[in-house]
């Protein structure tokens, strides 16, 4: 029986590593397989909802950051809400 070729350029980093681990500790060929197996038994990703808060604060923010009055350095930021207001201040890391 022919093994079937697995494309890692679509994987997860997660997935990756599962795959890689199941190669060394049982070969090749069998942790194709089981990896197969395994991948065919997890939930598809593509039906989660999206957050509906990150899309209104993107669809809020985007124009600003078109026009150029709005910038987002790295690192992001934290959003809290205050009395009467909104206060964003630097995520820690």
């Amino acid at each position: 029986m022919p093994a079937m070729q697995i494309d890692e350029s679509t994987l997860t980093k997660m997935q990756l590593r599962k795959l890689q681990a199941l190669r060394n500790s049982v070969g090749d060929e069998i942790g194709d397989r089981a990896f197969l197996d395994w991948l065919s038994s997890q939930p598809a990703a593509a039906g989660a909802a999206p957050d509906e808060n990150a899309t209104l604060i993107v669809d809020t923010l985007w124009p600003l950051i078109q026009q150029g009055t709005l910038t987002i350095p790295r690192g992001g930021y934290l959003l809290r809400r205050g009395r009467g207001r909104i206060i964003v201040e630097p995520a820690r890391r």
